[in-house]
């Protein structure tokens, strides 16, 4: 296995369309893309692994994504969706588990960041979803902002026995002041249960005129943090096309960890990923 990409998307517009897929400025990712799409993008970047995260709040889409698991070898891994606030969130992971191509389900993610509350995570039958998901062995994908740090912080704390990921650094925008954000995710980072995915920065810059240096202090944030060995790279295409292309991303990614030993490099490429969703 060469690199692995901990992040990424499809969608099949002819399906469903994609809710959160509003606005002008998105009509560069307005289409359809396949696994078949990102083959040969990978293949040039020695990406021999990756994990395929949802996109919407519907189960139909986490079983279509476990089929394409199961039909392709580029994907190792499923984060999917399920309601973590439904009384038999148990059984449904189980069902899906079950499935023949049930070994590819990893993690579960639910976007946390478009939840109007901001403490969503905190409502008790969130909390039981979340305690269903680590009974069921899987990771559980952060999908936040800033504004719900207090409340991943205080999840992450309260549920020692779910391992959580952290996706897009919490999106914090490219060109605000490192605080709050800096200082929560380094209490975020101090609990032993959680990673974070080096992913989605390009798209909170500014599209047209961002440089890696304008993200390197926030990458550095994070690696201090978390430490390499809790960090792995995303590519979250095909998002990222917005601001850079997928071989973009990842040079970029190259670019921000430069400094790092070949080891700790390999671990952000490579085995923070492996072991935290057991590819």
């Amino acid at each position: 296995m060469g690199r692995v990409d901990a992040h990424h998307h499809i969608w099949d517009l002819t399906v469903r369309e994609q809710s959160w897929m509003v606005g002008p400025e998105l009509d560069p990712i307005r289409r359809s893309f396949s696994i078949d799409d990102l083959v040969p993008l990978a293949a040039t970047a020695d990406v021999t692994a990756t994990v395929l995260v949802q996109t919407v709040s519907l189960l139909e889409e986490t079983v279509e994504f476990l089929e394409v698991a199961a039909g392709n070898e580029l994907v190792a891994g499923v984060v999917g969706w399920v309601d973590l606030t439904a009384d038999d969130v148990g059984e449904v992971l189980a069902g899906l588990l079950s499935r023949p191509d049930g070994v590819y389900l990893k993690g579960i993610r639910h976007q946390v960041h478009d939840e109007p509350d901001d403490n969503w995570l905190l409502r008790p039958d969130v909390r039981r979803g979340l305690a269903a998901v680590a009974d069921a062995g899987l990771a559980y994908d952060l999908l936040t902002k800033p504004p719900h740090l207090p409340a991943a912080i205080e999840t992450v704390r309260n549920l020692p026995q779910l391992t959580f990921v952290v996706d897009h650094i919490s999106k914090p925008r490219i060109g605000d002041p490192l605080e709050p954000w800096a200082t929560q995710l380094q209490e975020l980072a101090a609990l032993p249960n959680v990673t974070c995915k080096l992913s989605g920065m390009v798209t909170e810059a500014p599209w047209t005129t961002w440089k890696p240096t304008d993200l390197q202090p926030y990458a550095d944030t994070v690696l201090n943090a978390f430490g390499p060995n809790r960090v792995m790279f995303g590519s979250d295409w095909p998002v990222c096309l917005l601001a850079a292309s997928y071989n973009q991303v990842l040079e970029t990614a190259e670019t921000l960890t430069t400094t790092l030993t070949p080891t700790e490099q390999h671990s952000i490429f490579k085995t923070t990923a492996t072991d935290t969703y057991g590819l």
